[in-house]
């Protein structure tokens, strides 16, 4: 099956005065306009395209590369705004169309706005739409707290700024995790910092995951979980304390509690460790 709005790869099928015809594997016909084709090819070898509709709404393959496909996440300048809708530059000849009920605000010729592009089932038409957060569900989350996960900023909040989980599930970076300058747009590595009741995900930036942590920094992290965040023990605790607590001598503790702390999972205090 040729698939609109991603890449395909497909085999030369004939050559024609409008192009080659590619097909796939079921026999499904695309052109690969004159345009596109390479300076040399042969019949039968494969090819790697990009599918969409052209202006007379007939699926066309494209050696361009577009700023986003289908199911996926950009953000776009939007080219011109007409009695119909906003039409957004994606690389394309044919410009992105984002009909006035997608759009979270009013589009104005000139601003870059980030959208979700998706297949309009009634016209099979690729659209966008400014209005991301109808296309992220918290409802069923796949990821846990500490998870490493993709983050692609969204939007400003006063509690500090929306992000986009895993291309799948909104979630919240504070403003007091915000060390550094971000941009909409933005896509970076976080950390799920906390699961709350209603599934709302509580965002740190960072690389470094749960499962990528050593098993007795690890084993710390549950137990602060356990123990409302707070752990009554420091580098400068009896051997023997650590030992009756936590099952581990005192240099894997401090080793453990160090790598938490460069990460800034902890604080580290006078009375103990606190789960940042």
């Amino acid at each position: 099956m040729i698939k609109v709005g991603e890449y395909n790869t497909l085999e030369i099928l004939r050559e024609s005065e409008q192009g080659l015809y590619l097909a796939d594997a079921d026999g499904n016909e695309v052109l690969l306009p004159n345009r596109y084709v390479p300076e040399e090819f042969k019949i039968w070898e494969p090819i790697e395209v990009f599918v969409y509709l052209d202006n007379e709404e007939r699926p066309v393959a494209v050696t361009d590369e577009p700023f986003v496909t289908v199911n996926n996440f950009a953000v776009l300048r939007c080219n011109q705004v007409t009695d119909h809708g906003a039409f957004l530059d994606w690389g394309m000849v044919k410009e992105l169309f984002c009909p006035f009920r997608e759009q979270a605000f009013k589009m104005k010729a000139g601003g870059w706005y980030l959208i979700f592009c998706y297949l309009d089932e009634e016209s099979g038409r690729l659209v966008a739409s400014s209005k991301t957060n109808s296309f992220l569900d918290n409802k069923d989350l796949t990821v846990q707290q500490f998870d490493e996960v993709d983050l692609i900023v969204s939007h400003p909040s006063e509690l500090g700024m929306n992000v986009i989980v895993n291309k799948l599930h909104q979630g919240l970076i504070f403003k007091d995790d915000i060390y550094k300058e971000l941009s909409v747009g933005d896509k970076l590595k976080g950390i799920v910092k906390k699961v709350r009741h209603d599934n709302k995900l509580d965002i740190k930036l960072g690389q470094i995951g749960y499962r990528n942590i050593e098993p007795n920094a690890e084993k710390i992290l549950h137990i602060l979980e356990d123990s409302d965040g707070f752990l009554a023990l420091t580098d400068k605790s009896n051997p023997d304390q650590i030992k009756d607590e936590l099952e581990m001598s005192k240099k894997n503790f401090k080793k453990a509690i160090g790598s938490l702390y460069r990460q800034r999972l902890i604080e580290i205090k006078n009375d103990g460790i606190y789960l940042n």
